[in-house]
């Protein structure tokens, strides 16, 4: 069974920096196209689209919010100048297939979340 795991959450001050992991294990269908998107959630609160790659043509998409302080790579997701309003649960996903991808939560895999939180 393939499993996500992120890492890497935790107290951050505003303007600060952070860097997700999403590690992979179980995985025993050696594709090389798939979709890697990263999801937070606010308790009560929709899950929201983040950042997106897809393996197939490095295409990225991002929200609108995180756009510019964000950046995602197949591994990592990497955040600059933390706002609070980014605090939330972030859970990252996969996709499996070559199409661009998209911000929904039309992912097959999903992690477990790690916390971040934004906060002086």
């Amino acid at each position: 069974q393939l499993r996500l795991v992120e890492s890497g959450g935790g107290l951050v001050q505003p303007g600060g920096s952070l860097r997700l992991s999403c590690t992979v294990s179980g995985d025993t269908s050696y594709l090389y196209y798939y979709s890697i998107g990263w999801f937070r959630q606010v308790p009560g609160e929709e899950r929201e689209g983040v950042a997106c790659i897809s393996t197939r043509d490095g295409i990225t998409n991002y929200a609108d919010s995180v756009k510019g302080r964000f950046t995602i790579s197949t591994n990592y997701l990497s955040m600059n100048n933390l706002k609070p309003e980014d605090t939330a649960n972030y859970y990252c996903a996969r996709r499996d297939g070559g199409d661009t991808c998209q911000l929904d939560p039309d992912y097959t895999y999903w992690g477990q979340g790690t916390q971040v939180t934004v906060s002086s």
